[in-house]
């Protein structure tokens, strides 16, 4: 799968900003974990959906009958095709440590993932550049349709906002608590919001505050 890589133009003084349509390492566990869990004996193989806005891995069949979905979600390993999982170990392609799923839930959060009757897909948005006048676009538009980015948030980023909109005081150390996720996890979001414009920082990291820019 081809990342298209942007160029942030975007109040440019000295040097641009390349800014990757999608985060290649949560698109490649994603793949490697559609793979290796999906229920070849169906006859049936993975896919993958490409649309316009995000991109859809599914894999056939459902959790192993071990697996919780707390540990799905903690990453714990609990392989559906024991061989499968055996050559992909001895390749390096994939490791025991499970920290595929938690890399994709560190980087779209707990929503990425949809559990259907008979499939698991995984929903990777993509991270568009749209600018208007001297600012990264709050909305992407022609002359019969305008989307509202801000819409297209996932949950987690959509729930760090909503916190700093009641808290601009807030701590990223609160903000891992309430989110239960990493620090790295909680800094790649703001990382995220302030590059593409959802919020500011004033002041010192101290005694600043969050300003969520509407």
């Amino acid at each position: 799968m081809l990342n298209l890589i942007q160029t942030d133009e975007t109040d440019r003084v000295v040097e641009r900003k390349d800014i990757p349509l999608f985060d290649n390492q949560a698109f490649r566990e994603a793949v490697i974990n559609a793979v290796l869990h999906n229920y070849w004996v169906g006859g049936n193989e993975p896919m993958i959906s490409v649309f316009s806005d995000r991109i859809e891995i599914l894999s056939r069949g459902t959790l192993a009958p071990a697996q919780t979905m707390e540990g799905f979600y903690q990453g714990e390993s609990v392989p559906v095709n024991d061989k499968l999982s055996e050559i992909f170990l001895q390749l390096h392609i994939s490791e025991k440590s499970g920290r595929g799923v938690p890399k994709i839930t560190e980087t779209y959060g707990k929503d990425a993932f949809s559990f259907r009757e008979n499939s698991i897909v995984v929903t990777i948005p993509f991270n568009r550049i749209h600018a208007v006048g001297n600012k990264v676009g709050d909305m992407i538009g022609n002359k019969d349709k305008i989307i509202d980015t801000k819409k297209m948030l996932n949950a987690r980023r959509q729930r760090i906002i909503t916190e700093m909109s009641d808290n601009p005081n807030i701590t990223i150390a609160e903000l891992i608590s309430i989110l239960s996720i990493s620090e790295t996890a909680v800094e790649n979001n703001l990382a995220f919001l302030r590059t593409n414009g959802y919020i500011e920082r004033i002041g010192s990291k101290e005694t600043g505050y969050w300003r969520v820019i509407e």
